[in-house]
C-alpha cells in the first residue's frame, strides 16, 4: 500500500511559502522601528538587503509588510480552498512575483559588484529562496482538491 502523508503536499508547500513571507514581513516591521539589525546602520542595511541606498522608513516599509502578509494569506487560503478563483489567481500572482524576484536575482549576479554583502546574500539566500518559494506557490495554485472533484 503506498504511503499517503496526513497533510497533502500543497498544504505543506503553502505553509512553507506563508511562513517565509510572514517572517519577512515581521523583519520588515521590525525595521520600521528604526532598528537596523543585522547591519550597523540604515545605509549598510539598505545596501545588504537591496544593493542600493533606499530609506528604511515606515512609509516605505509598511506597504511592503502589508503586501507580504496579504501574499501569505492568499497562499494559505488557496491551499484550503483550491477551487476558489480569487485565491487561485492570488496564489498565481504570488508565484509570479517570486519568479520575477528570482529572475532579477539572476540578473543581479551579473550586474552587481561581486564580493558585496548584497551580492553574497542574493547569491546564497535571496535568489534560491525566491525560486523555491515560486515553485511551491505554483504547486499550491495548480492543486485541485481531489476530495471535491
Amino acid at each position: 500500500m503506498p504511503y499517503r502523508p496526513a497533510t497533502p503536499a500543497p498544504t505543506r508547500a503553502a505553509a512553507l511559502v506563508a511562513s517565509v513571507l510572514a517572517a519577512d514581513a515581521v523583519l520588515h516591521l521590525y525595521w520600521t522601528t528604526g532598528a537596523t539589525w543585522p547591519a550597523a546602520d540604515d545605509t549598510s542595511l539598505s545596501y545588504a538587503v537591496l544593493g542600493t541606498d533606499v530609506p528604511f522608513t515606515p512609509p516605505v516599509l509598511l506597504p511592503l509588510v502589508a503586501l507580504l502578509l496579504t501574499a501569505a494569506g492568499l497562499v494559505l487560503a488557496g491551499s484550503r480552498r483550491p477551487r476558489c478563483v480569487l485565491y487561485r489567481v492570488g496564489t498565481l500572482a504570488v508565484a509570479a512575483g517570486l519568479s520575477l524576484r528570482a529572475l532579477a536575482g539572476i540578473y543581479w549576479l551579473f550586474a552587481k559588484e561581486a564580493g558585496t554583502a548584497f551580492y553574497l546574500l542574493n547569491f546564497l539566500l535571496y535568489t534560491p529562496l525566491c525560486a523555491v518559494l515560486a515553485v511551491a506557490a505554483l504547486r499550491v495554485a495548480r492543486w485541485k482538491d481531489a476530495a471535491r472533484a
